[in-house]
Parts: C-alpha cells; structure tokens; sequence
C-alpha cells in the first residue's frame, strides 16, 4: 500500500516538497507518493477534507493557509497550540486530523548543525508576523538568545505575536521605524512572502552586527533580493532550503515513523538549488 500526503498551498507550482518527500520515502524504504495541492481562502477547508477523503494520509500547510490550517484539525500537538499555526496535518484512520508544527524545529537544526550557528546569546531579529514568523518564535527563544525582535509593517501585529510569548523567554516588537533604537542584531531572519514579490523589508543596513547571517525562510536556485541586499550589507547569507528539508524530515518522522538522515539526501538534495 501506498500512503499519499500532499502540499497545499498559493502559488504551490514551485514547491519542491514533493522531491524531498519521494527521496526521503527512497531513504526510509517506505512506498510513499506526494503531490502538490493548490487551494484559495475560500475553499483550503475543504481541500484539506477532501484529500482525507480520498485516502490521503496527511498534507503539509504552507503560505497563506497556516493560521487557516488550525479551524479544519480536530486537535493540536502542543507545539502547534503554541505557535498558533500549522504546517502538517497527520490523518489518522479514525478520520480525525492532527495539526502539528515542524519549522521551529526545522530552522534550528538548519542553523544550529547545518550552519554551525548557535544561537545561545544572540541578537535575533525577526521579520514578520505571519504563520512563517509563529512557527519559529517559541523554539528561538528555547535556544537562550539575548532576545528575540519581532517586527512588522503592522506594529499591534508584532506586539501581539510578542506577547503571545512573553512567557518563553526575551522578546519584544516594534514596527520598522522602531529599529533605529535597536542594537545590531548578530542573526536577521525574514519570515515575510517579500522575496516571493521580489520586494525588501525597509530595512537599514545598520541593522547588522559586524559578524551577522541573514537567513531568509524563502528558497530559490538563485539568492533574493533581501539575501543580496543583506550581503551587500556585509552579513553571511542563507536562504530557507534547509530548513525546508529539515522540517520536512521531522513532517515524515510524525507521518511514517521514521527520521530521515539528511546528511544522506543533502548531496542529491543540493542539485536541485544547483
């Protein structure tokens, strides 16, 4: 038997989910087979049931949907009640719907093994408040940081994805003028769609420390805008893609039972970016 999990999304064209997920099946000896799914505001709910309906096993939730995602599962994993978003939903043979969260997890493996960037003590600042920035919030400040810097066009959405975690740790907001009081920050992430839309954050260059990594969630086979603005501005660049696989590895982990060894798939992996 072959289990079936797909990706829904807008745009979901591009998503290369479904490579990593066959490869991944390929390293765990599991018949698995993975598609992409597209779907509007209008009808993610029903696109999510349906695909259950049709046998599917599960699906992972990217842009715009993953605060949407949390209405259509019938429970959370604890990590997706604290971020308030979801990126897997598991489909149990029971018919219920499990929502879960792997980016927080997926982002620090990336950038903590992958990268060798620790985060204990940085200066982080994050860019955005949507279902990109929830996710990760509650496992930066699980890794010890100096603090966590949330900020966003809307200033009230920063404040409220801040307070949503001012128990976990160091953390405020601001919207972007707010920076200019700021201290460099040693790790800059961008978790908006800017780089989808080839636009910037109206960032200054001041905004990096002098041995700084911009990470930018996005992914593509050449760098962003903002990776290329960010290098230009003298900081180390990295775009999302392992995070992508990372969080894409603890998604299988929750569906088959079974943790892919990246450090096996990276080399055919980094053919696809070549």
């Amino acid at each position: 038997m072959i289990n079936r999990y797909t990706v829904i999304g807008q745009p979901i064209a591009h998503s290369l989910s479904p490579v990593i997920h066959q490869l991944f099946g390929e390293l765990t000896q599991r018949k698995i087979l993975y598609t992409r799914t597209e779907a509007t505001v209008e009808n993610f709910n029903e696109t999510v049931v349906n695909w259950q309906k049709s046998g599917g096993r599960g699906c992972n939730i990217t842009l715009p949907f993953k605060e949407q995602a949390l209405a259509v599962c019938d429970r959370l994993s604890a990590g997706a009640k604290r971020a308030a978003s979801v990126n897997t939903i598991n489909m149990h043979r029971d018919g219920s719907r499990v929502g879960h969260n792997t980016d927080g997890l997926g982002l620090l493996v990336d950038l903590q093994q992958n990268l060798k960037f620790p985060l204990s003590g940085k200066r982080i600042l994050l860019l955005g408040a949507g279902g990109a920035a929830r996710g990760v919030v509650g496992p930066l400040l699980d890794a010890g940081p100096e603090i966590v810097h949330i900020v966003n066009r809307t200033e009230e959405r920063a404040a409220s994805l801040a307070k949503a975690f001012v128990n976990d740790g160091p953390v405020q907001a601001s919207g972007y003028t707010g920076l200019a009081d700021e201290a460099p920050f040693d790790l800059v992430i961008n978790a908006t769609s800017l780089s989808l839309q080839g636009d910037l954050p109206p960032l200054s260059d001041q905004v990096f420390a002098p041995v700084a990594l911009a990470y930018d969630m996005m992914y593509a086979k050449n760098d962003t805008v903002f990776m290329t603005w960010s290098r230009d501005s003298g900081a180390s660049v990295s775009n999302g893609f392992g995070m992508l696989v990372e969080q894409a590895a603890e998604a299988f982990l929750i569906w088959e039972d079974a943790r892919p060894k990246t450090r096996m798939a990276w080399p055919r992996l980094h053919e696809l970016l070549s």
